[in-house]
């Protein structure tokens, strides 16, 4: 199991990768405007193809760099509603669940919408 680690001034906070990623996929799945998301890369579209990735929650990225975290979403929105208004939304409620949850600051968020769905 990966684990991140983040570094400050009073110790160190482990968080495993799999429950981050659980978290910020169910915080993204009940954004209004959001019909799905979507794999990353097509390693992920081919295992998830084969079903060799069931317990990897697909469009979510995590990186960890100098202590810093960076999130990569690749989402499908509903057709009609307003892109920038869902990506401003996910990246406020994506931000504050992972802040809340684990106290570790988040540095960036990236919101790649890859289709429109009806």
């Amino acid at each position: 199991m990966n684990m991140l680690t983040i570094e400050n001034h009073i110790g160190k906070i482990n968080v495993s990768e799999k429950y981050l990623t659980d978290l910020i996929w169910n915080t993204v799945t009940g954004c209004f405007g959001v019909a799905d998301m979507n794999t990353v890369s097509v390693l992920g579209d081919i295992k998830s193809a084969l079903r060799l990735n069931r317990a990897n929650r697909n469009g979510v990225s995590i990186k960890v760099k100098k202590n810093r975290i960076f999130i990569s979403l690749h989402v499908s929105v509903t057709i009609g509603t307003n892109i920038s208004a869902v990506t401003g939304s996910l990246k406020h409620r994506v931000r504050y669940a992972v802040e809340q949850a684990t106290g570790m600051d988040v540095a960036g968020i990236n919101v790649f919408v890859d289709s429109i769905t009806e």
